[in-house]
């Protein structure tokens, strides 16, 4: 019995969470990749990472690079703005006029950064990642060969299937797993007793520590998301591949309860949004509002 086109369609929609989970896979792949260790030569590393890249829509040599910064500066005050989710202190964001408020509150709205965001990021932004290219020029033609073959690809498919075929099928592909992805590195570093400090105050290991949850997800999620839940571990050490990171954790088992989210612990980081620099924890809009007749 052959299916009709709109029976075919719902069904490319159920296989759609699937295929979005092993494209999260692969990505976490080209993440290891991006670090050189998932293969002890920097050569296959980068080719690999490369690949991947096409299919997750990231240039590998720019997102190295980026993400790199980001595992030396994450949670350095004086040092936000590359590969990181923004992140205002209470003084700060009291000190901005209304309007600019506003605009930060919209952008901390899960609904924007897990709807809007997202794509904007691995659609748009990565497209031309002005934020890097300006100052290093010469991850540019990596960036352009990663949009050559993204075209490339795109357009034999079109020509293959049908251009509309391939936009409703690719779609929600896309979206599901740059949302799961953007969630991922949201609980990563975004739950209430992370960890952020001025210049001086920082330390390298204790951001790694104190700043990175470890996500104990239950399988097959451990398995999909690569442990990178086990981020604390990760951060200490980025050359740790996903495949012994639960090892690692085996072998030190006081890493455990340090910086633990469960599923559900992991939903109230929804509400989290600023950095309170006095009580030393991320905290909610809801929560500075109560606060902030008592300070006065």
């Amino acid at each position: 019995m052959s299916l009709t086109a709109s029976e075919a369609y719902w069904a490319s929609l159920l296989l759609a969470l699937p295929a979005a989970a092993f494209l999260m896979r692969l990505f976490m792949i080209q993440h290891d990749c991006g670090h050189r260790s998932f293969f002890r030569s920097a050569w296959l590393n980068d080719l690999l990472g490369s690949v991947i890249g096409v299919l997750t829509l990231t240039p590998h040599g720019y997102w190295r690079k980026a993400h790199n910064i980001h595992h030396a500066t994450s949670g350095h005050l004086e040092k936000r703005g590359i590969g990181d989710i923004s992140v205002l202190t209470v003084r700060e964001y009291l000190g901005l006029p209304k309007w600019r408020r506003l605009a930060y509150r919209m952008y901390r709205h899960p609904l924007v950064f897990l709807g809007i965001g997202p794509l904007y990021v691995f659609v748009v932004k990565y497209r031309l990642p002005l934020d890097l290219l300006r100052e290093h020029r010469d991850m540019i033609p990596g960036v352009v060969a990663t949009n050559l073959a993204i075209a490339a690809l795109a357009v034999g498919l079109g020509l293959w299937i049908g251009f509309a075929e391939v936009i409703m099928v690719h779609a929600p592909i896309i979206l599901l797993s740059a949302v799961a992805g953007v969630w991922l590195f949201y609980v990563q570093h975004q739950f209430e007793t992370t960890y952020w400090r001025h210049e001086g105050a920082w330390d390298f290991h204790e951001a790694a520590v104190h700043g990175s949850s470890f996500y104990d997800l239950p399988q097959p999620l451990r398995w999909l998301t690569a442990d990178i839940g086990i981020h604390h571990i990760h951060h200490l050490s980025s050359r740790i591949p996903n495949y012994r990171l639960a090892e690692c954790l085996h072998d030190n088992p006081e890493m455990r309860n340090v910086s633990r989210l469960t599923l559900r612990d992991s939903l109230d980081c929804l509400r989290l949004a600023l950095w309170d620099e006095e009580a030393g924890r991320l905290i909610g809009f809801r929560a500075l509002s109560k606060s902030l007749p008592a300070a006065a």
